[in-house]
């Protein structure tokens, strides 16, 4: 077997279908992007319709399928109509990447009941919604791959990691619950753990340059992460070369975790 022939048959995503939520930016459209490169159809789901468009034609110029959805996925009725517009698309997900995020961090003795319940509902309640929804029907079928993406503040406090990171934690621990139902009929479940991502959605930290120096610093190679870091997990993730890796926290942080 050729080594093109023997990659493939590893990473290649020919023939399967994956929903992206938060595919619009940061780490969702890299990782969106990446899965439509390995040969999947791939539909985009998050509220923005410029960013969608633009991760749409991103993957249609690479020669990739590409569609989105326009989602509200701050409500269970808003996650249910998301999940059966994606699947009119082009099928029923083989691949389902949860992305999709809110990072409001307020002083920990001023977090209301109105943050909690909005970072529950997008960080946690959606992707359990859409594990329910499609979970079953992978197993079904014999193959599936369930991958959240968390934070290091499921792991560790810092820089208020308040509700938001109770929401990562608790996500970590979905992936294995995840698992631990679907498993044993071919559906891996894992969870992506950055370490601090120049994206849209640290754009609180992002833009205070000593803060982002002494994240850098905080790594093993010298500088925080950039969206595209994720496209080889990702792929790895969703392709048969992670079928006996389930149930796991990868971290993607450039050593962040082990300085």
């Amino acid at each position: 077997m050729s080594t093109p022939d023997y990659l493939s048959e590893l990473f290649a995503l020919d023939g399967r279908v994956a929903l992206v939520t938060g595919g619009s930016s940061g780490i969702g459209r890299a990782v969106a992007v990446a899965l439509a490169r390995a040969g999947a159809a791939v539909v985009v789901a998050a509220r923005g319709e410029a960013g969608l468009d633009a991760t749409v034609r991103e993957i249609e110029g690479h020669g990739g399928r590409a569609s989105r959805v326009r989602a509200d996925l701050g409500t269970r009725d808003g996650v249910r109509a998301a999940a059966d517009e994606a699947a009119a698309l082009f099928g029923e997900p083989d691949i389902l990447v949860n992305s999709a995020g809110v990072n409001l961090r307020p002083p920990m003795g001023e977090l209301g009941e109105d943050v909690w319940d909005t970072t529950m509902a997008l960080n946690l309640e959606a992707p359990f919604l859409l594990g329910q929804r499609f979970g079953p029907g992978m197993a079904g079928r014999g193959f599936g791959r369930i991958i959240h993406i968390s934070s290091q503040q499921a792991h560790r406090a810092f820089v208020r990691s308040g509700a938001y990171g109770v929401s990562k934690g608790a996500l970590e621990s979905l992936a294995r619950s995840q698992a631990e139902a679907w498993s044993p009929y071919g559906v891996t479940c894992n969870a992506l753990v950055p370490g601090f991502v120049m994206t849209p959605l640290n754009e609180r930290l992002s833009s205070d340059p000593e803060k982002v120096e002494a994240l850098a610093a905080r790594t093993l190679v010298g500088r925080n992460g950039l969206a595209g870091d994720f496209a080889g997990a990702a792929v790895f993730l969703a392709s048969r070369a992670s079928a006996y890796v389930t149930g796991q926290a990868v971290f993607v942080d450039g050593g962040f975790s082990a300085h």
